[in-house]
């Protein structure tokens, strides 16, 4: 049996400078957003090694920066790596001619994945847009943010997934202020083949109400009669663990997993899985070694504490079971979760390749799941790299 080609649930697309421009009614095109390119670059911020600021001035070397309602954000290398000598990545900015084009452009990107052995690819935003699409909660004006949310849907939707001929997965967005109006972008873009929606791992750092009240009930209603699974990407709540203000760039890049386990705990705590029985979750570049411990521990909780915890109360089976048939999870390199696969669910984990982040395994992707995937039975292979996911995101249909 040969090694299948790949279905990658997280990679990543840098929104294309024209995409706004093309596609906002006029009235909103000088505001909307829009890349400038101009002369500037990252000086160190006032808290810690981790932090900077942008400054603009004529000495520095030209980049591209995002313009939307008078604030600009800029573009990190890290963000764009692909292609790159792995030593010669920095945080540094960048124009888009600095980047592969595979990272912008569609017909590229299909070029790339054929590189590296990907057979299909569900891409999250990049930088501007955010994760979860939070840029567009923190627009001063809610109308044009509105119109931002649908030209993205339907760029995803027409020019980036639609003539890729299913090698690119459909995800979307919507307006994180509204819910009711969310519901209703969920609809829109399910009845034109969306298949996934991101989500924040954790709303409440972005000013929003938790999944613990029933503010989001009308989101998660339309994603279950949608069959659109919700997705929650590392860093989708705009902020990671950190330990202390001069601890080194390295400590966000071990400690993204910490968010992963809490989204899920919220996730099962919650009452999530018995409220929406068919709503599907997916926990973004969240690795995998963690499961175990977390699953054994909420399953003691539920079973010898259930009573003065309240857990018993939201959920009637051990919350492992929903785990089980509700949450699917992530990795690129995790030797160490693969070895303990069956105590996660060999149902439940994907390989992903992170494309193009600094973190990607491209173009070496079917060398590394290969590797990864080394103890495993070519039928369990087959599921974590390609089948779980085609499955998931009802590609077949």
């Amino acid at each position: 049996m040969s090694f299948p080609t790949i279905v990658s649930p997280d990679d990543h697309l840098c929104e294309p400078p024209d995409l706004w421009q093309n596609r906002l009614p006029a009235k909103f095109r000088e505001d909307g957003p829009r890349v400038v390119r101009e002369h500037g670059g990252l000086v160190p911020g006032a808290h810690g090694p981790t932090s900077t600021t942008y400054v603009q001035s004529d000495d520095m070397p030209e980049i591209d920066v995002w313009h939307f309602e008078g604030e600009k954000t800029t573009i990190s290398q890290m963000t764009a790596a692909v292609g790159l000598d792995r030593d010669s990545i920095k945080d540094r900015l960048i124009t888009f001619d600095d980047m592969r084009k595979g990272c912008y452009d569609r017909d590229a990107r299909i070029a790339d994945m054929d590189i590296a052995g990907i057979e299909a690819s569900l891409c999250f935003p990049n930088t501007f847009v955010r994760f979860c699409g939070q840029r567009f909660l923190w627009a001063k004006d809610k109308e044009l943010a509105d119109a931002c949310v649908t030209a993205y849907n339907d760029f995803i939707l027409d020019e980036w997934c639609g003539p890729s001929q299913g090698r690119l997965i459909p995800c979307g967005i919507v307006q994180l202020w509204d819910p009711d109006l969310a519901a209703a972008e969920v609809r829109r873009c399910a009845a034109r083949g969306m298949k996934a929606l991101t989500f924040s791992e954790n709303p409440v750092p972005l000013g929003l109400p938790s999944i613990y009240t029933d503010h989001w009930d009308p989101v998660f209603r339309a994603c279950e009669e949608n069959g659109i699974v919700v997705c929650e990407h590392v860093g989708s709540s705009s902020q990671l663990p950190n330990t202390a203000p001069e601890a080194p760039l390295a400590v966000v890049h071990v400690t993204p997993a910490l968010n992963s386990a809490m989204a899920m705990i919220d996730w099962l705590f919650s009452g999530m899985p018995k409220r929406f029985p068919d709503l599907q979750l997916c926990l973004s570049e969240c690795q995998i070694g963690w499961i175990p411990y977390v699953l054994g521990r909420i399953d003691r909780l539920w079973e010898f504490n259930g009573s003065y915890t309240g857990i018993r109360e939201v959920l009637d089976n051990p919350p492992s079971t929903y785990f089980t048939s509700n949450i699917h999870v992530t990795f690129f390199e995790d030797s160490f979760g693969v070895s303990v696969i069956d105590q996660i669910g060999v149902d439940n984990v994907m390989f992903e390749t992170d494309y193009p982040h600094g973190d990607s395994v491209w173009p070496d992707c079917l060398t590394v799941a290969e590797r990864e995937t080394a103890g495993l039975s070519a039928e369990n292979i087959e599921k974590v790299v390609r089948g779980n996911a085609r499955k998931l995101f009802r590609l077949d249909q």
